[in-house]
C-alpha cells in the first residue's frame, strides 16, 4: 500500500503529526539535513513499525550496525496498528552521521499520534458492516465478488408517510431502518486530537440526490436518528462524543439504475485539520455501494397472490370469472386479491397496469410493483393500495406524449433462467414487444425501456408485436413450468397448428363440427367453413409469419431448441393492418404453478369434447400441468383481451442472488 502522505522533519525542533492506524506514512528525512551528513539511522517506539523502501537492484541493504546512505533512493516509512491513548505518545528519531566515525551530526524527532479512522460497509455481503472490511472502494460482480449493496427505500413503513419512505427527509418509522444498509465509522484516539481535527462525511454531488444517510445516536426514538447526507446536503461534520470509538449510520437508496445512473454511489470520510484555513485532508476513506436492481419474476416461479378486478359496466359483470379465479387460486394454494370497482373504476386490465418484481440486498428483500404509464382506471391502485410496509413502488412517466398500447405491461414479460451459447442468465431475460426493426411503428416508451435495460441483470430482448391490434407479447407467447431438466416450455400461438388440426378433423369426418358452439351472441362456423374461408387462412398465415420471426429471435436469444417450444392452436383475423384473435387466445393464460387458467376457446365439439381443448390437454398435461379452461368470452375476449390480461400474479423471488452473476 502506497503511503498516504509525507511528513517533513526539522533539526531545530520536534515535529508533531497525526497518523492513521494501518496506514503507511512517509517520513521525509531529506527536508532538513546537517552539513556533512552522509548516512542516517532511524529508531522508533515499540508500537511503531519502521521500515525502509528501496530498489534492491540499486541499493544494498547495510549489514550489522551500518547506516543507510543519504545519497541513494531510500525512503523511511512508518506505520502503527492501534490508536494512541495520549497525544504524541509515539516517537521516531532520525540520526544523521558524517563520513568519519563519531557522534551524530544532528537529530530530528517526530512525535506521532495515531488515530483510527475507518469507514466500513457490508463488502462481504453477509448483512453486517464489519471493521477492517477489504475492497470497499470498488464493486465486483460474481460469486467471488465484493462490494456493498443499497436498496431503494421505495416502500412505505409508516402510515404517517404520504408516499414512499424515500420521499421523507426524516425517519418516520424505526422499521424503516431495516430497509437501509449499515455503515460503520471507527474513530478511536485521544479526545484532544479530535478537538483539533474534524471528521467530515461526504458524498459526491452526482450521488447526493441518489442516496440519503442517517446517523444513529443511540436510543429507540425517531429523534435519535438524524439525516446527515442527502439531496440537500453533500457533507456532514461528524459529531463525535468523548471516548466514542464507533458511530453507526444507515444508508438508503433514492433512485434505481437508469439511463443517467449506472447504479454505483460512493461515500467518504476525511480527517481534516480544524485550523482556520481549510487544507487537504490528512486521510480519506471511501466506500462504494451498488443500488439493487428491480427484478421481474417469470410465470414459472411459484405464485403467492393472484390479482383480479371486479367490474360491472355496459359489457356486464365478471362475477363468474371471479368465481373461476377463486377456485383456481385455491387449488394452486395462492391467495386471491380482488380489486373492487371503487378502486379500478371498471378498468379490468390489471396485467396492463402493473408488473410485480422485487429488490434484494443481503440484509433485506421485499416486493416492488412497477406501475405502467398507461394511466387509465387502475392508475391509482398500485400507489394507493399496494405500496405499503415492505412493499415498494416504482414508476416511469411519459412526459411529452401520451402512452401507446405498447406501454401497457401485457407487453412486458420475462423468461425463466436460460443459458445461451455458454452464457448464463440465471434470472432470465426480459421480453418486450416492439415495432418491426426499422419500420417506425409503435414502440414501448423510451423511459420504460431505459429503466429496464439499466437494471442489467435480466438483459432485455426486443420482440415484434406491433402486428397485433393491442400489440402485446402475451398475445402470442407464454412460459409454463415443467419438472424435467429443462424446467419450462415456451408456448407459442400457432395458426399453422390450428389449420392442421381442423384439416385432420375434417378428414376424420367432422367437418360440420362448429366453432363457437354454445355461444348465444356469436355465429357458429363449421370446420368446413373455416377451412374454406380464404381470408381467414390468409390472415392466419400472415400472423404465422410474424410469430415465426419471433420464434427465431426467441430461439437465438434464449438458447432454445425446437423441443423446448409447444405450438398452441390459434387462428387470427386482420382488422386493417393489425391482427386479433379469431377465438379466445389460449396462450394468453394465467400460470399458477402447475395449474393453468386457459381461455375457453369454444372450439368444434367432437364426441362431446372441444377438439381445441383436447389438443391443448394432450400437449401440456404430459408435462405435469393441469389445464383449466375459463370462460372469458364476454368479459374479456370480446374486448380484445383474455385471462392473462385480466389477472396479475405476485410470485416468489428467485433463490439465486443477483450479485453472484456477471451481467
Amino acid at each position: 500500500m502506497a503511503p498516504q502522505r509525507a511528513v517533513k522533519l526539522s533539526l531545530k525542533r520536534p515535529t508533531s503529526a497525526v497518523c492513521v492506524a494501518g496506514v503507511e506514512m512517509l517520513v521525509d528525512i531529506r527536508s532538513d539535513v546537517p552539513e556533512g551528513a552522509k548516512s542516517f539511522e532511524v529508531s522508533g517506539s515499540s508500537e511503531l513499525e519502521v521500515f525502509m523502501v528501496y530498489d534492491s537492484t540499486r541499493v544494498t541493504k547495510p549489514t550489522g550496525e551500518a547506516h543507510w546512505p543519504l545519497d541513494t533512493n531510500v525512503d523511511v516509512v512508518v506505520k502503527a496498528d492501534k490508536a494512541s491513548k495520549d497525544l504524541n505518545d509515539l516517537k521516531v528519531k532520525v540520526s544523521y552521521l558524517g563520513q568519519q566515525e563519531g557522534g551524530a551530526l544532528g537529530q530530528s524527532v517526530l512525535f506521532l499520534t495515531c488515530v483510527e479512522v475507518s469507514l466500513d460497509v457490508d463488502t462481504a455481503r453477509v448483512g453486517k458492516a464489519k471493521r477492517g472490511s477489504r475492497n470497499k472502494k470498488a464493486w465486483r460482480w460474481g460469486p467471488e465478488g465484493y462490494g456493498a449493496i443499497l436498496l431503494v427505500n421505495c416502500d412505505k413503513d409508516s402510515d404517517r408517510s404520504r408516499g414512499p419512505d424515500l420521499e421523507n427527509s426524516q425517519l418516520m418509522s424505526l422499521e424503516d431502518l431495516q430497509d437501509m444498509s449499515p455503515m460503520l465509522l471507527s474513530c478511536g484516539g485521544p479526545d484532544e486530537l479530535f478537538r483539533s481535527h474534524r471528521l467530515v462525511l461526504k458524498a459526491p454531488w452526482s450521488d447526493c440526490r441518489r442516496v440519503r444517510v442517517f446517523c444513529a445516536r443511540g436510543g429507540n426514538l425517531l429523534s435519535n436518528y438524524k439525516q446527515v447526507l442527502g439531496p440537500q446536503r453533500q457533507s456532514y461534520e461528524v459529531e463525535r462524543g468523548p471516548g466514542e470509538r464507533e458511530i453507526r449510520f444507515h444508508v438508503e437508496g433514492l433512485a434505481f439504475p437508469d439511463a443517467d445512473f449506472a447504479g454505483l454511489v460512493s461515500l467518504s470520510v476525511s480527517l481534516m485539520d480544524a485550523g482556520p484555513l481549510p487544507g487537504a485532508p490528512l486521510f480519506t476513506d471511501t466506500v462504494a455501494f451498488r443500488v439493487a436492481p428491480w427484478i421481474m419474476t417469470p410465470s414459472t416461479q411459484p405464485p403467492l397472490e393472484l390479482y383480479v378486478c371486479s367490474v360491472m359496466d355496459s359489457h356486464g359483470s365478471n362475477e363468474k370469472f371471479l368465481g373461476d379465479m377463486a377456485r383456481l387460486a385455491s387449488e394452486a394454494d395462492c391467495q386471491l386479491v380482488v380489486c373492487p370497482r371503487v378502486e379500478n373504476r371498471n378498468d379490468r386490465w390489471i396485467q396492463d397496469e402493473m408488473e410485480f418484481g422485487y429488490i434484494e440486498a443481503p440484509h433485506k428483500s421485499f416486493p416492488v410493483v412497477f406501475d405502467s404509464p398507461r394511466n387509465r382506471g387502475l392508475r391509482d391502485f398500485p400507489y394507493k393500495k399496494i405500496l405499503g410496509p415492505d412493499f415498494g413502488y416504482v414508476t416511469r412517466e411519459i412526459l411529452y406524449a401520451g402512452p401507446s398500447s405498447l406501454d401497457s405491461f401485457g407487453n412486458l414479460d420475462v423468461s425463466p433462467p436460460v443459458t445461451v451459447g455458454g452464457r448464463e442468465y440465471p434470472l432470465g431475460r426480459i421480453l418486450i414487444g416492439d415495432s418491426f426493426p426499422k419500420s417506425g411503428g409503435r414502440r414501448m416508451a423510451k423511459v420504460v425501456r431505459d429503466f429496464l435495460w439499466a437494471q442489467q441483470v435480466q438483459a432485455p430482448v426486443q420482440l415484434y408485436s406491433d402486428w397485433l391490434s393491442v400489440g402485446h407479447v402475451d398475445e402470442f407467447l407464454s412460459f409454463v413450468p415443467t419438472s424435467d431438466q429443462k424446467g419450462f416450455r415456451l408456448l407459442l400461438a400457432s395458426p399453422s397448428a390450428c389449420l392442421k388440426l381442423f384439416q385432420e378433423k375434417r378428414e376424420e369426418g367432422h367437418g360440420e363440427a362448429a366453432q363457437f358452439e354454445g355461444l348465444k351472441d356469436k355465429a357458429k362456423r363449421s370446420i368446413n367453413e373455416m377451412l374454406a374461408d380464404g381470408r381467414l387462412r390468409k390472415d392466419s398465415l400472415h400472423v404465422q409469419r410474424c410469430i415465426d420471426w419471433n420464434r427465431e429471435v426467441l430461439k437465438r436469444e434464449l438458447g432454445l431448441a425446437e423441443q423446448d417450444i409447444v405450438d398452441i392452436p390459434q387462428l387470427f383475423t386482420l382488422r386493417g393492418a393489425y391482427a386479433e384473435a379469431f377465438f379466445p387466445d389460449m396462450v394468453n393464460m394465467v400460470v399458477l404453478g402447475r395449474h393453468l387458467g386457459i381461455p375457453k376457446p369454444y372450439g368444434p365439439v367432437i364426441d362431446g369434447h372441444c377438439c381445441l381443448e383436447e389438443r391443448v390437454r394432450a400437449l401440456l398435461e404430459p408435462l405435469g400441468l393441469r389445464c383449466v379452461f375459463v370462460d372469458d368470452f364476454l368479459s374479456y375476449h370480446r374486448l380484445l383481451g383474455e385471462v392473462h390480461c385480466g389477472t396479475n400474479v405476485r410470485r416468489q423471488p428467485f433463490s439465486f442472488k443477483w450479485w453472484h452473476m456477471a451481467p
